[in-house]
């Protein structure tokens, strides 16, 4: 390879195409930049949203990868609380700090910021060799924690955000989740380490039930087609909290039906921008239901890194996950091992 160049694999709108490309490698980090030489790089579901054309990106090519780690190799003049050799992660999400929505602590509304300046959507991101980003965004890894497991810090930091959200969940709660994608098992996970058991998974995928299993929750691992025929059996049957992890509107519509009085449902998955849902306002009402959405996650990458130092390799194991990693010129291999469901996340491994 020349010199200066790296690896990397970048995403063209115009052409709605990804390719695997040698690119230059960042220029030298200026203020409070920080260079990282990627480890491991995850595969989000918002990704595939991207490379399908149903999500917004940069016009220009991009570099994308907004979930990973790995080790600093550089930092700019003004950056101190970093050095080279420094395990990291990297929070994707940053606001402008100077609107309302950030001075509230909100920067997730960010006109500018949140998702709309994510690293790895609107710039450069992780699916490289090497990434720029700045510091504030940068968060030094413990020495318990593995540079493989930190790849999920991202994914776990939305799930904390989700998890303020709907708290306080009752221990004995009944919990419904769908979907048993990486999301849905990271769900279940974090339920388990916090001592919920009367949990049930809906999952259409076969290959993705099985997965589930492998995480030994002992939660109960059902097709849609077994929860509808339990709703009809039992005009009772329901839930106190549903995590929709599909981003399937017409499956959050349907679970509707399925919440108990005073019931949660949260919001988890995304959806296309087009996609849609009905609701009842009088079967609301009835209930007194309420509707959580949660939307990236505001500044709560440090209790991610709590979480994953809690669950260890008991929850955070690749192969229990159902995650296989890949090199990045294994793109569309791993792009079609996601879309069969053969596995629950791809996460390149950057030599």
């Amino acid at each position: 390879m020349p010199p200066h160049t790296m690896e990397a694999v970048q995403f063209d709108k115009q052409k709605e195409q990804l390719s695997f490309i040698k690119a230059p490698q960042p220029a030298a980090p200026i203020r409070n930049e920080v260079i990282i030489k990627v480890a491991y790089a995850g595969i989000c579901g918002t990704d595939l949203h991207i490379a399908e054309g149903a999500f917004p990106c940069r016009d220009a090519p991009v570099i994308m990868g907004h979930e990973f780690s790995g080790v600093v190799t550089a930092v700019g003049p003004e950056v101190s609380h970093l050095k080279a050799g420094d395990r990291v992660a990297v929070d994707p999400n940053n606001g402008c700090f100077n609107c309302d929505s950030c001075h509230k602590g909100e920067y997730h509304f960010c006109k500018i910021g949140g998702i709309n300046n994510t690293v790895g959507i609107w710039s450069d991101g992780g699916w490289a060799q090497y990434c720029k980003v700045p510091c504030d965004q940068v968060h030094k890894l413990p020495d318990s924690i593995t540079l493989e497991q930190a790849a999920l810090t991202e994914p776990l930091s939305c799930v904390s955000h989700g998890w303020d959200r709907i708290c306080p969940i009752a221990v004995g709660s009944k919990i419904l989740i769908l979907g048993a994608g990486i999301i849905g098992n990271l769900w279940a996970s974090v339920l388990h380490l916090q001592g919920h058991r009367r949990v049930t998974v809906s999952e259409p995928q076969e290959a993705r039930r099985k997965l589930m299993k492998n995480l030994e929750t002992g939660f109960d691992i059902i097709t849609p087609t077994e929860l509808k025929a339990r709703k009809a059996q039992d005009t009772e049957y329901g839930f106190d909290l549903i995590v929709d992890c599909s981003g399937y509107a017409p499956a959050m519509e349907e679970s509707l039906d399925l919440l108990k009085h005073g019931g949660k449902l949260c919001i988890f998955g995304i959806t296309s921008p087009e996609a849609k849902m009905s609701v009842r306002p009088f079967q609301l009402y009835m209930k007194e239901v309420t509707i959580y959405a949660v939307n990236i996650n505001p500044f709560s990458f440090p209790k991610a890194l709590g979480w994953i130092d809690a669950m260890g390799s008991r929850y955070l194991d690749y192969g229990r996950l159902g995650i296989k990693t890949f090199t990045l010129n294994q793109h569309k291999e791993a792009l079609q091992a996601l879309k069969t469901g053969s596995i629950a996340k791809a996460i390149f491994k950057i030599q």
